[in-house]
């Protein structure tokens, strides 16, 4: 173990100060492993899980989550959700409202939110991952929750316009206008819109209304036999909730599959666009649910005897066209992919999430994926796709998953709300290695 001193000059009025910083570093590059993942069942909008605050809903996974990694909670550095709709209930941070509503942690815990759209958790992750690779921390507790039955997609734009006057909306800028006005308009949108985005991606990447549609009949289907076979058994947290009769119970099974979908029922709905292909069938389901990923590095791993399932290989996230806007989990495979050194024919398992059916076609298209290979067991289109929650959602599923069919690596990536996407690939932890993790025998991820 050595120390680093890190010196800082900081001006005053008065004189410059110079603050020393001590940070201990082990002999080599630290990895950040995933030591547990909860999860709680995914409810249907205003179904199960509609009445719970979501403060209460993220706590309940990040307290299942502690507790099963067998991480003393007073060792958690930080905790960082993910969340969209920041506002009402989802407001004034509620990363830290989670931790204050936590039954686990202490208060002396901290807690951030972020919003990176619909891949708000999947961010938190990697910043968490980035935290414990740094050693500036070692243990930190990475999530997300959204209850959209209570503040539905777009509700903090839509009650900001309400009132008068009106408090402005986040495309209306000079700046923004110069550069993406004239492309905005051709669309015949007021603005760029994830429904336009996916219909461009279908024309672009020549789907078809058939192809579309069978995909969410899939996903379904996988969904359904996932849930009749317990395979997110050992993954979901149940949750106490108050049945429609007034009882007591838990809530223990995803809620929004609908295993009679067929091809048939669904070619005969109208287009969510006049000209265009996709329908309520092959966009995701609005949903309520929450997630959370324990993050630590080979230190806490060795101190706390933590058993890891998974540690994370590479990381990236990427900008790209903020009209097509969904786009962008393409360019941000072929980046993970290119730091990690490995090819997508390495990738054991896909996690694209179903925004619209178009998103994973066109990825699996572009990049001439294996579609056995992805969503598995169903995405937002079958599961529900509960925005800040979706992306801790995928990543306790694949890790499971991946245990389960004893995959090497496993790779996540989700479009988001004004054209950036994330991508991460991680490696399963074989229960014989754990024992050499911060004692030598552990390899540095690929920053």
């Amino acid at each position: 173990m050595h120390t680093l001193l890190l010196a800082k000059s900081f001006l005053l009025p008065s004189r410059p100060v110079s603050v020393f910083l001590v940070c201990p570093l082990m002999s080599g590059p630290l990895t950040a492993y995933i030591c547990a993942a909860a999860r709680t069942p995914v409810g249907r909008n205003r179904g199960s899980l509609s009445k719970i605050h979501p403060a209460d809903l993220g706590a309940i996974a990040v307290d299942a989550c502690v507790q099963r990694s067998g991480c003393p909670p007073e060792a958690v550095d930080d905790v960082i959700i993910g969340c969209v709709s920041q506002f009402g209930a989802q407001a004034v941070n509620i990363g830290r409202t989670v931790v204050l509503s936590s039954k686990v942690l202490p208060e002396t815990c901290p807690g951030t939110t972020v919003d990176r759209q619909c891949g708000s958790s999947q961010q938190a992750i990697h910043f968490a991952a980035q935290a414990v690779m740094s050693g500036t921390q070692d243990v930190v507790v990475a999530g997300g929750v959204e209850v959209m039955s209570l503040l539905p997609i777009g509700c903090v734009v839509m009650d900001a316009m309400k009132v008068e006057p009106s408090r402005g909306t986040p495309y209306n800028g000079k700046g923004f206008t110069d550069k993406y006005g004239k492309k905005i308009a051709k669309t015949g949108a007021p603005a760029p819109s994830q429904f336009i985005g996916a219909e461009l991606l279908v024309h672009k990447h020549k789907l078809t209304r058939e192809g579309l549609d069978g995909l969410a009949v899939e996903s379904h289907r996988r969904a359904a036999a996932a849930i009749k076979a317990g395979t997110f058994r050992d993954e979901i947290v149940p949750v106490p909730i108050v049945d429609k009769d007034g009882n007591a119970t838990n809530f223990t099974t995803d809620e929004c599959p609908r295993p009679a979908t067929t091809m048939d029922a669904i070619s005969k709905l109208k287009t969510l666009h006049p000209m265009g292909k996709l329908t309520a069938a092959t966009a995701s389901q609005i949903a309520d649910g929450a997630a959370a990923v324990l993050i630590a590095n080979d230190r806490a791993v060795a101190k706390y005897n933590l058993k890891p399932l998974a540690k994370i290989v590479t990381m990236s996230v990427i900008g790209c066209d903020p009209i097509v806007m969904l786009e962008g989990p393409i360019f941000a495979t072929k980046a993970a992919l290119k730091r990690s050194g490995l090819s997508l024919t390495d990738i054991g398992l896909y996690e694209v999430n179903e925004a619209f059916a178009s998103v994973p076609l066109s990825w699996a298209t572009a990049l001439k994926a294996d579609t056995g290979k992805l969503n598995v067991n169903g995405s937002g289109i079958s599961l529900g796709h509960a925005l800040g929650g979706t992306g801790a959602r995928i990543f306790t599923t694949l890790v499971h998953e991946m245990h389960r069919r004893k995959e090497r690596y496993g790779l996540v990536s989700i479009c988001e709300g004004g054209g950036t996407a994330n991508a991460t690939i991680i490696e399963r932890v074989d229960p014989a290695e754990v024992a050499k993790i911060g004692r030598g025998g552990a390899a540095a991820s690929k920053l």
